[in-house]
């Protein structure tokens, strides 16, 4: 459940990231309590509504539709049950059959639904990737939604793309249609768990945050030598990882790389990571750390459980987590300082990669099989309002919140009905617990419900992150021909990258076999890879 816990934070941390489209919002929430379709109005040349679909105000159908939807379901409650969905349903007029699978076993049962033909209505939460979208945009199995959102079926959304064009483009494929929508963000910092010191040993150690890799060093060995747990054992492990997959691109960003597969530059070149000369700075630092045995030395092969044991035994000093008490327990708390990235001999460092503010895949589609793409679209657009944000995320007024101000947007938590974990609770309410799904974040989300430990979070992210911060690649999408290339590459690229990485680091293979290495890369297609992307970039950015 601590891993549902996590995934959901994800999702729910509006209440911890947020500061967004306050210019967007304002205009949104009024008349909201009319359906959240403030834009809404529509004049005398505006095309005409579909009959029987409302474009604004609730209901939406004048005669009840139902409609078939497929989304991923962590297992809490039946979504038949859950009061989000009933109270859509009573405000919509249109009734859901919902076709949902296990997380783990969802792409499994996407892919086979789109080969057999046996199309939902509607895919909710699903992860199209863009070389879904734009596979099956062009065979028509999902349809274009773009008609829909000018032809004013998504007041919303259009008020959104109008404001931030680079979110509507970036969900445009190479055809100039929109298959799928995101979910937006755009006061995100983290799209991973950040790096997080232990308080703790800082203490311990009478230490300052290291400020360069030499200094990350030096730190990290005190804490191998020095007993900062002060249990008489030298059990302290300075450096924890899960297969250097929870902490690979914050530690690339010493080295002045924003991502570790693409990146674009500050002037707009495109890089394929492994093989530029951060990474190989990056793969010798970390290969310093694990032969004076400063790395967890049980990095590639244990599990999240695993470290996080090692963790609530106060034994580590730096680790990766989306907050740090997930992993050395206890309450929230200032006390554990996000790390500042460090500067390396790399010129310009640090960087960091942050959240491009949108979801890189689709968290909303509509298919060929739905009868009424006019409605559908209607019943989305409530999520990227104020109002339809509010109750996929908080639930029902009078359930888990209350209004302290309604005119302020003032809210308070209520008590748990029948105790227990909120969270939890909030996963049998609604079904935007543990998943990616559409709609949008905004500031007034969380009016009233952030604690200290939010701001505290805010501000970290402000001093340490915000300032050296850049999105590391648009969302782009390939051509079909650029994707089916692409994916081919980066099929046999990844495979080999990864296992190189875990040989460099272990010293399996020495490092003085890197030009070796890079033209084994190379050969495999590296530096077409980053051409591939750069045309894909270039085409994004003249807006083509």
């Amino acid at each position: 459940m601590k891993k549902l816990r996590k995934a959901s934070s994800l999702l729910l941390s509006f209440a911890l990231l947020v500061s967004m489209l306050a210019a967007c919002n304002s205009s949104k929430n009024e008349g909201a309590s009319e359906g959240g379709n403030n834009a809404a109005e529509t004049s005398s040349t505006a095309p005409a509504e579909e009959e029987g679909v409302s474009k604004e105000g609730f209901p939406i159908v004048s005669e009840p539709l139902t409609l078939k939807m497929m989304s991923q379901d962590v297992g809490l409650a039946d979504w038949n049950k859950m009061p989000v969905l009933q109270e859509m349903e009573k405000l919509t007029g249109i009734k859901l059959e919902y076709e949902n699978a296990p997380i783990d076993s969802f792409a499994t049962k996407k892919n086979l639904v789109f080969a057999s033909g046996d199309l939902p209505d509607i895919f909710y939460a699903a992860d199209l990737k863009p070389a879904e979208q734009v596979n099956y945009g062009s065979q028509g199995v999902l349809i274009p939604l773009e008609k829909y959102i000018d032809e004013g079926y998504a007041p919303n959304l259009k008020k959104i793309f109008d404001e931030y064009p680079d979110i509507r483009k970036s969900f445009t494929t190479p055809d100039g249609h929109m298959y799928a929508l995101p979910y937006i963000d755009l006061a995100a910092v983290w799209w991973r768990g950040p790096l997080w010191y232990n308080g703790k040993f800082l203490k311990a150690l009478g230490a300052t945050e290291p400020k360069t890799t030499d200094e990350l060093y030096t730190y990290l060995k005190r804490v191998k030598e020095e007993d900062p747990n002060g249990n008489g054992q030298k059990d302290e492990i300075p450096l924890v990882s899960i297969k250097l997959d929870d902490m690979r691109m914050y530690f690339l960003g010493f080295w002045g790389i924003y991502d570790e597969v693409i990146y674009s530059d500050k002037n707009d070149k495109v890089h394929y990571t492994p093989q530029e000369e951060g990474y190989k700075g990056y793969l010798t630092f970390m290969n310093r750390l694990w032969q004076e045995e400063l790395l967890d030395h049980e990095t590639f092969s244990q599990t999240d459980e695993q470290k996080k044991a090692k963790g609530q035994n106060n034994q580590i000093a730096l680790f990766s987590d989306w907050f740090p008490y997930f992993t050395l327990g206890g309450e929230p708390s200032g006390d554990n300082p996000l790390m500042t990235p460090v500067k390396s001999e790399i010129a310009d460092s640090p960087v960091y990669g942050k959240h491009p503010g949108i979801s890189s895949n689709g968290t909303f589609g509509i298919t060929s099989s739905n009868p009424n793409p006019e409605a559908s679209m209607r019943w989305i657009d409530y999520l990227y309002s104020y109002e339809g944000s509010t109750l996929f995320n908080q639930g029902p007024e009078n359930l888990l919140w209350k209004y302290k101000n309604k005119e302020t947007k003032e809210k308070e938590w209520l008590p748990v009905p029948g105790g227990g974990d909120r969270e939890e609770y909030r996963g049998t309410m609604t079904p935007n617990y543990g998943i990616l799904a559409p709609g949008i974040n905004t500031s007034d989300l969380a009016v009233g419900l952030r604690s200290e430990f939010d701001e505290w979070i805010d501000k970290e992210n402000a001093a340490k992150l915000t300032p050296i911060a850049k999105a590391p690649y648009p969302n782009v999408y390939l051509t079909n021909e650029e994707q089916t290339e692409a994916s081919a590459l980066l099929s046999d690229l990844n495979t080999y990258v990864k296992q190189m990485e875990a040989k460099f680091v272990t010293g399996n293979e020495s490092l003085s076999n890197w030009d070796k290495y890079v033209a084994q890369i190379k050969k495999m297609g590296g530096d077409r890879i980053a051409e591939l992307y750069q045309n894909a970039y270039d085409r994004w950015n003249s807006g083509k």
